[in-house]
């Protein structure tokens, strides 16, 4: 009897063990590896219209910089990572995506960080976008850096790491 009891609750523990693996999944967002969807986004920098992201077949990488002025981490990396760009010729394209509820408050932070990014967008919807959800954004501000096929090739990558992944041309 007590064989049976042992092997019900080995039984009982293993199935509770593997019902919670892989369920995180879709809680932590796009891993390295993952293809990076299409986005739609308006651009601040273009008339206010709202443009197809796609993903660039001329450079090497493309690297999407998600922040919010109010998020002091990512607002720091996104900064960063800029400036590591412009100070060499890399085969980069940086797309910096904002999730800002303000303009203005989008305009000063861009200022007052020096961001010299062509591709700076303003996700005015913030936490309820479109980008923000086929992202998984929820579980904080981030970047990828994505091959010329859009996989995910780096994810939360610094400027000290960026270097590792490009070259200069």
């Amino acid at each position: 009897m007590k064989c049976y009891v042992r092997w019900i609750f080995v039984v009982l523990l293993m199935c509770s063990l593997t019902s919670f693996m892989g369920k995180d999944k879709h809680s932590r967002g796009l891993e390295v590896g993952d293809i990076a969807p299409d986005i739609r986004i308006k651009s601040i920098s273009k008339n206010d219209s709202l443009n197809q992201f796609t993903i660039s077949q001329k450079q090497q990488f493309t690297l999407l910089s998600f922040w919010a002025s109010y998020d002091g981490s990512s607002r720091m990396k996104n900064a960063s990572l800029n400036n590591f760009l412009n100070s060499g010729n890399y085969d980069v394209k940086m797309v910096s995506i904002a999730f800002d509820n303000y303009s203005s408050v989008f305009a000063e932070a861009i200022k007052r960080d020096q961001i010299m990014c062509v591709d700076c967008y303003l996700e005015e919807l913030g936490t309820d976008s479109e980008v923000y959800k086929k992202f998984k954004l929820n579980q904080g501000f981030t970047n990828y850096l994505l091959d010329e096929d859009g996989v995910i090739v780096a994810k939360n990558i610094s400027a000290a790491n960026l270097a590792d992944y490009v070259k200069m041309n």
